[in-house]
């Protein structure tokens, strides 16, 4: 593989069935890696000559149809060797009572022994992973870890800056329902309406002129402070809860001036304060996907203003 300019990160997540791995790999999702689960040891390298741009993170076990300590340690030495890739390899680790008993707890099947005991399928795993955690980079125990305790742990190495939360602030039309997923909702429809001023229809909440015609509602400056201020105070508890992701919606009847521009400021203000934000405008994003089917609940349709 030819060196790119920064190498890539990439993690490889193993350990016995049962210590934690499912939830390392979804922490590490959520802290921005791209992460695929149970791939062949054999698909890794092609994997990586197709290159990324995002921090990777791999989950291996004995549930891959050709893992092998001997084949992962093969895989590990030429990763390392590879200028191009900076590895670490995560071995999640647990007592093996600890392994039986959450088996037990959760009712599920060992992938090492399907028909037989949990007892026996964690004793046929632990002996098949024998001496792997002292080729890892970092060893974790989760004997005495909650799921909640995993994260933090994971956090502390792998979230840099995603750990500052990202947050994600969306507008959008009632007319086509509120998106799914929004942790936050606000109704902006009590805001002066661009749409009925001749020179402001056509534009959206991102033009200048359309965003001061919102902003003079005199009602606007009250509940964008308050707001803004509100907010800011609940996202160092969001962090400090172990959130990676934060879904504010603004929503207005078309979903093309007034939520689209109290997005724009609200995203404006919390990058000020130094959150990692996103926005995303639902309903110019489906105009210029060509996505929006004319009909009755257009903004381009009389009552369907935004």
């Amino acid at each position: 593989m030819t060196p790119a300019t920064d190498p890539i990160d990439l993690i490889l997540v193993t350990g016995p069935s049962g210590a934690g791995r499912t939830t390392a790999i979804h922490v590490l999702e959520d802290a921005g890696f791209e992460v695929i689960d149970n791939l062949p040891l054999s698909l890794t390298s092609r994997l990586l000559e197709t290159g990324t741009d995002r921090p990777l993170a791999l989950g291996l076990d004995v549930r891959n149809r050709d893992f092998s300590v001997d084949a992962l340690l093969s895989l590990v030495a030429r990763l390392r060797s590879d200028p191009g890739i900076a590895l670490r390899l995560l071995y999640l680790d647990c007592a093996p009572d600890i392994l039986v008993a959450r088996f037990s707890e959760t009712r599920r099947r060992h992938p090492l022994a399907p028909s037989e005991d949990a007892e026996t399928g964690v004793r046929r795993e632990l002996s098949i992973v024998s001496g792997l955690a002292d080729h890892a980079d970092i060893v974790v125990d989760t004997s005495s870890l909650t799921v909640h305790d995993l994260k933090a742990e994971l956090l502390r190495w792998f979230g840099g800056d995603a750990r500052r939360l990202a947050i994600s602030v969306q507008s959008f039309s009632y007319k086509r329902g509120v998106p799914r997923g929004l942790d936050i909702v606000l109704d902006v429809r009590f805001l002066a309406n661009p749409h009925w001023v001749a020179g402001l229809r056509d534009g959206t909440g991102r033009d200048e002129n359309v965003r001061a015609h919102v902003m003079a509602d005199p009602r606007f400056d009250d509940f964008f402070g308050r707001t803004r201020d509100l907010i800011l105070s609940l996202l160092p508890a969001y962090r400090e809860e172990g959130r990676a992701h934060l879904a504010i919606g603004f929503g207005c009847t078309g979903g093309r001036h007034r939520s689209v521009a109290v997005t724009e400021l609200l995203g404006e203000a919390l990058a000020e304060h130094g959150w990692q934000v996103s926005k995303r405008h639902r309903e110019l994003d489906r105009r210029i996907s060509g996505a929006v089917d004319k009909g009755p609940q257009d903004p381009d349709h009389g009552e369907s203003a935004a």
